[in-house]
């Protein structure tokens, strides 16, 4: 698709729609405020995609012209059409990167895709999350300190049932005292999966710069690169003389 990383964000955009105390935080849906940090970034041509819109905003072509999809969801997972994951899910596997954002973690694509319950621990308590990092050679941790601070976040606990990642970028410590893998990386076929926890939808976690600089990185990590053609199915004729 040329040099330029063309990025689609979906979210449900229901909590803005029935609560007022997210209302007051993401007035225009999550989307849009991660859409306008993706924007800032000359190298990235950004959409917005919601849960009502026909087809969820994920037609096959929109995906066809989609090199990175963000996915915020919380409380309408049962609602995606399951035709629209098997859309996304193909996708995936030929090549489209898939940044799954907090509760995502529920999401019918991100299960699909890990093949687990990925269920874990929570608590709302609006605590402290510090967020270490443990691959600083990963470009997702490109230009970030040895760890940063949320002041009040939503805690994931572990055990998170989730296939061992294939690079582990984040772990969170909070201040209830649990732990939580929080950055993770795998690969299926030719596509790139990133699980970033942090993005409670009644905090502004989404205003902050150094989750933006993540963000940013995931996108340019998640985006297809230079893959070997891939040829599978039956295959008659031999390379060699048998």
């Amino acid at each position: 698709m040329g040099n330029r990383i063309h990025v689609t964000v979906w979210n449900e955009f229901l909590h803005e729609k029935k609560h007022e105390a997210v209302r007051q935080v993401y007035p225009n849906g999550i989307h849009a405020v991660i859409a306008e940090a993706l924007s800032a970034n000359p190298d990235m041509t950004v959409r917005t995609a919601t849960l009502e819109q026909p087809e969820h905003g994920l037609t096959d072509q929109i995906l066809a012209e989609t090199d990175v999809l963000l996915w915020w969801a919380h409380m309408g997972h049962g609602q995606v059409a399951d035709a629209v994951v098997d859309r996304v899910h193909k996708r995936v596997l030929d090549g489209m990167g898939l940044i799954c954002l907090h509760s995502a973690h529920f999401s019918k694509i991100f299960k699909r895709l890990m093949g687990t319950g990925c269920d874990l621990k929570w608590r709302e308590a609006a605590e402290k999350e510090r967020l270490w990092v443990v691959d600083p050679a990963h470009p997702i941790a490109d230009g970030l300190p040895e760890y940063f601070e949320l002041p009040h976040t939503e805690m994931y606990g572990e055990h998170f049932d989730i296939p061992q990642p294939d690079q582990l970028v984040f772990i969170s410590w909070f201040a209830g005292g649990e732990v939580f893998r929080s950055g993770c990386c795998w690969h299926r076929s030719k596509g790139k999966i990133f699980y970033f926890r942090p993005g409670h939808e009644t905090f502004n976690i989404y205003y902050d710069q150094t989750i933006r600089k993540v963000l940013t990185n995931a996108v340019r990590w998640a985006a297809p690169s230079g893959t070997a053609v891939v040829k599978r199915g039956h295959h008659p004729t031999p390379l060699e003389k048998l």
